[in-house]
């Protein structure tokens, strides 16, 4: 077994690897590969961290190889909204160091253009020949160098240019505009709500397994190797905290959802043949299922494609006009005597 411990950092939703600084020089170089392949180091944990954070599938590959000892958790798990707070502000803090180098390499690009742009207002400085003689050779060295720097400021107008790029995506993350629209909020929730589905399905496979084992009975995995009932403990401990990350996260995003008033249309008020707004111009349903409207879009470049979706998509009802079924007319009376005819021998 190897020296050295695994802590779940429950906070962060990752695992850290523990070593003495003695032991981990002491592991062999295949064995800090693995560990590299699945962790970074983290000076501020003073730990190797998992890449992962939800499926630690990987991480634990490693853990297992290594033998490493259980060193229990710690912190708290955060709630969904703590979550995304955090994810804010390092969004924030991330934004602002990108402009910080944007605006430091765009200084770096016009100090570096800026001999060129004082001596090219002589345009014979420019044009000049080069002259085979010492002034002449001076001049031209210097014109190139002059010029070579020039073309390095493109260089860092276009860093600046990637800065500023990462800077806005950082901004559009701690904005969190994402929870303000109504259709990624229903689109979240159907997911969340098929994952609570699975782990409730885990939860119960689980359970069964450890009431089998605590009858005497004995379970193989597919390796067929003895399933211990610790383990199945572990994997059930998990699965319901888990379970209840999920049920907080659904709750959180069904609030959300609620206020944005993506919840004000369903199967309920829309009907085929109504007028709505979607994505800002007049659409026509065609039929209004359960959980998706289908729709026909009446102007624009689109006009005239028929496309389906959530609810949540529709803005407003521009004309409640419902389209009904034309009713079939009755050819017959109650108690008329009907006969069915072979095509073959016309008999009845």
């Amino acid at each position: 077994m190897t020296k050295g411990k695994f802590i779940k950092n429950m906070e962060t939703g990752k695992i850290e690897l523990h070593f003495d600084k003695a032991d981990y020089q002491a592991l062999s170089a295949d064995q800090k590969r693995q560990i590299k392949s699945a962790y970074l180091w983290s000076r501020y944990a003073g730990a190797w961290v998992s890449r992962s954070t939800k499926n630690h599938y990987r991480a634990m590959q490693v853990i297992k190889a290594l033998g490493l000892e259980d060193g229990g958790k710690t912190g708290e798990r955060l709630s969904y909204e703590e979550e995304l707070q955090r994810k804010s502000e390092k969004a924030e803090a991330r934004a602002e160091r990108m402009e910080a180098h944007a605006d430091n390499a765009a200084k770096r690009a016009e100090n570096l253009q800026a001999g060129f742009n004082n001596c090219r207002q002589d345009w014979s400085w420019v044009t000049q020949p080069n002259i085979n003689s010492s002034s002449g050779r001076a001049f031209t060295n210097k014109r190139n160098k002059i010029i070579a720097r020039y073309e390095k400021g493109f260089d860092e107008y276009r860093k600046s240019e990637y800065f500023q790029n990462r800077a806005k995506t950082a901004r559009e993350t701690a904005s969190q505009a994402q929870l303000e629209n109504p259709v990624y909020l229903h689109n979240r929730i159907q997911e969340g709500k098929a994952i609570v589905e699975k782990l409730k399905e885990n939860i119960e496979t689980i359970e069964n397994k450890i009431h089998k084992i605590q009858n005497g009975e004995i379970l193989k995995n597919w390796k067929d190797e003895i399933i211990k009932i610790e383990n199945l403990e572990a994997a059930l401990t998990e699965n319901l905290e888990n379970m209840e990350y999920e049920i907080d996260k659904l709750a959180f995003l069904e609030n959300k959802f609620e206020e944005t008033g993506g919840d004000t249309f369903s199967k309920e008020n829309i009907k085929k043949g109504y007028i709505v707004e979607i994505n800002g111009g007049p659409c026509e349903v065609l039929s209004a299922g359960p959980v998706n409207v289908k729709y026909k879009i009446l102007e624009g470049g689109a006009k005239g494609f028929v496309l389906s979706g959530p609810y949540p998509i529709i803005t407003k009802i521009i004309e409640a006009k419902e389209t009904k079924k034309p009713e079939t007319e009755n050819l017959y009376n109650k108690g008329d005597i009907l006969c069915a005819h072979r095509p073959a021998d016309k008999s009845i």
